[in-house]
């Protein structure tokens, strides 16, 4: 694979060491201690994880901390625990019981508060109400809510019984919910009448209610009145949440789970459009996410952390449920666009609740720079001590504003590595412990051994792009696929023998830090020069004016693939010329006349995931097809799909 490129972004990166002042405040006190401890997690993985284990609750313990191996593992076998007990009864035990565990704000500026003792309080009579239809240990609920606080509520229910649960994103259409509705099979749907999307009102119950009959598992619908809008009850089937809470206990016994027992099903696009059901055990992912959490965000007891993520994307559990209540903080929920119903929402939200710990997707500090610091003026942002990111890689340009300008270069900028199937980020830094580099994807974390590895699965040298393996279990890793062991196995460890397979381009450069920068399919022959999405875009990020980008490529009959780039652009920027030409000489200069992209598109948004990952793959299509065949109801906004259809026509670029 030609690095040429990225070489030139990664060779030009600076070591950032972190503040001395904030170095001894962490748990650890110093990088040489945090340091011994990563050396340890790796040479003896069993010991590491059965220290971690011992720092939260057990029924029983376990007889055995890791058994087997890649892709058939298991992790504190035997042990007897359950997940909400560590994430809220013992911060109560503790004392904390009165500590403010979350804090929920609506889209128009409707706020909740819940302390330790009230979520505990509300999760009894949620699990209660579950019980009351007849759900016990194993069984299936799908939780089709948007960012409400009894979205929370009701997976922590299920963490209580030792349900099996599916969140399913609330933008979706009735497609792409039937699609997972039926795969999963679940006992019972928990939804809202309805709910706002960027000032709209988007009916969920009723879209439930067009595809119930088609899931014959299904024996009860638990509604949240969320906008009164009095959908239609089926009689027995449905029951509003607020007439059941008025008649259950906030006394619910918690369940007692094995901690390899099936906890948490996500679904994640596949290569051939049909959705994985990716497993995980409930109890692993709250053990790893404790300590993972901890130290990518350095958690104190008296920090305010807001994950920006939607409850339909993993991240959300990920950071902003186990994360964030394994660590005893408090979590803030916000039920809209991170830019709605103003561009500075995000700072509105910091500076209201004093966050002081955030996580967030590229795109939204990419949406953020575009304003300028003007838009920064007026919010108190000093608060802000640690900001964490996840979704796609992070151009250098960005990632230098975020710690310069946003943060006046008293924040640690946590860009960190991640999957649905890896439940969390294995490649990322320790806050204000690991030394920071910009555009990279950081270190491999505790108990974690990654690799970069040629087609024949060999490693490759240092500053060598290849294929990004994992080598070693750990325990938030996923288990199997949901009905589909074959596809699990094939999917995952079919390319190098004993490691699972991540499909993404990644080069590992001299300091020891991960950078990935794309996946397999995203990179892209020109010229018989492997060229990828990431180093394109950095190249294509440091043109002024540019606020966001994607780039693809295309066919091309004499150098086989070329690049397409589509930008968003800033309110100060230059006229469209002149930033094109400008686009396309960064491109030289950085990268080579090679890489000449064939078209340059101008777009005032691009297509994106709730979580901030811009779709290349629709792009590809619209630009190749001129139309998109999916479902699209997933996309933060799906009029995008059409804004940009509309460009292309007029535009006639393929033509």
């Amino acid at each position: 694979m030609d690095t040429a490129g990225i070489q030139n972004v990664v060779e030009n990166s600076l070591l950032i060491q972190p503040r001395e002042e904030k170095i001894r405040r962490t748990a650890d006190g110093s990088q040489e201690t945090f340091g011994m401890i990563l050396e340890k997690s790796k040479k003896d993985p069993e010991k590491f994880w059965e220290e971690v284990a011992e720092q939260l609750f057990w029924y029983q313990r376990w007889e055995e901390t890791i058994s087997g191996d890649l892709p058939d593992f298991s992790f504190f076998k035997g042990g007897i625990s359950n997940a909400s007990v560590n994430l809220l009864d013992r911060h109560i035990d503790n004392g904390s019981g009165n500590k403010t565990a979350i804090i929920w704000e609506g889209e128009n500026g409707d706020s909740q508060f819940y302390t330790y003792n009230m979520l505990l309080a509300e999760v009894n009579r949620f699990a209660n109400a579950l019980k009351s239809f007849g759900v016990r240990k194993g069984d299936a609920v799908a939780i089709y809510l948007p960012n409400l606080a009894e979205a929370f509520i009701a997976v922590l229910a299920c963490f209580r019984l030792g349900a099996v649960y599916n969140s399913i994103f609330s933008g979706f259409s009735e497609r792409a919910l039937k699609d997972r509705l039926i795969n999963y099979e679940p006992k019972i749907v928990v939804t809202a009448d309805a709910s706002y999307r960027r000032g709209r009102i988007i009916p969920l119950k009723e879209k439930v209610d067009r595809v119930i009959d088609s899931i014959p598992s299904v024996t009860n619908v638990l509604v949240v009145n969320r906008l009164n809008t009095n959908p239609n009850m089926k009689e027995e089937r449905d029951v509003w949440w607020h007439d059941i809470r008025k008649t259950v206990s906030i006394e619910c016994e918690p369940e007692r789970v094995e901690a390899n027992e099936p906890g948490i099903v996500f679904y994640t696009s596949g290569t051939t459009g049909k959705p994985k059901g990716v497993v995980h055990s409930g109890i692993a992912f709250v053990v790893q996410n404790y300590i993972y959490a901890k130290y990518h965000m350095d958690f104190q007891r008296d920090d305010v952390f807001w994950c920006s993520a939607d409850i339909g994307w993993l991240t959300m559990h990920i950071w902003g449920i186990a994360g964030a209540l394994a660590n005893g903080v408090t979590t803030v929920i916000y039920e809209g666009a991170p830019d709605y119903p103003e561009k500075d929402r995000i700072y509105q939200i910091i500076d209201k609740y004093r966050v002081t710990k955030l996580f967030t997707a590229p795109t939204a500090l990419r949406m953020l720079k575009s304003l300028g610091e003007k838009a920064i003026e007026p919010h108190h942002l000093d608060c802000l001590d640690v900001i964490s990111l996840v979704g796609e890689p992070f151009d250098p340009e960005t990632w230098n504003w975020t710690y310069e300008v946003l943060g006046k270069k008293k924040v640690y900028v946590n860009n960190t590595w991640g999957q649905t199937e890896t439940a969390g980020t294995p490649l990322a830094g320790a806050a204000w412990l690991t030394p920071m580099k910009p555009g990279s994807a950081g270190v491999e974390f505790l108990g974690i051994h990654m690799d970069v590895v040629d087609h024949e699965g060999k490693p490759v040298p240092p500053m060598t792009l290849g294929n990004l393996v994992i080598r070693t279990p750990f325990p938030m890793l996923c288990r199997t696929l949901w009905k589909e062991p074959e596809r699990y196995y094939r999917t995952y460890y079919s390319q190098v023998e004993g490691a699972y397979f991540a499909s993404d381009i990644a080069l590992k450069d001299k300091d020891g830090h991960f950078w990935v920068v794309g996946r397999s399919d995203d990179a892209f022959n020109v010229a018989g020069h492997r060229l990828s999405t990431m180093e394109m875009e950095s190249a294509v990020l440091e043109t002024p004016g540019v606020a966001e980008a994607a780039v693809i490529g295309v066919p091309d009959p004499i150098k086989g693939e070329v690049p397409f780039i589509f930008v968003r652009v800033s309110e100060q920027a230059d006229d469209e010329e002149k930033i094109k030409k400008k686009i396309s000489d960064a491109i030289i200069e950085n990268i080579g006349k090679i890489a000449q992209p064939k078209q340059v598109i101008i777009t005032e948004s691009l297509p994106k995931t709730v979580s901030g990952k811009i779709m290349r793959r629709l792009l590809k299509e619209i630009v190749l097809k001129g139309d998109v065949a999916g479902d699209i109801t997933g996309l933060e906004d799906p009029d995008t799909v059409a804004h940009i259809k509309t460009i292309m026509s007029e535009d006639q670029v393929m033509k």
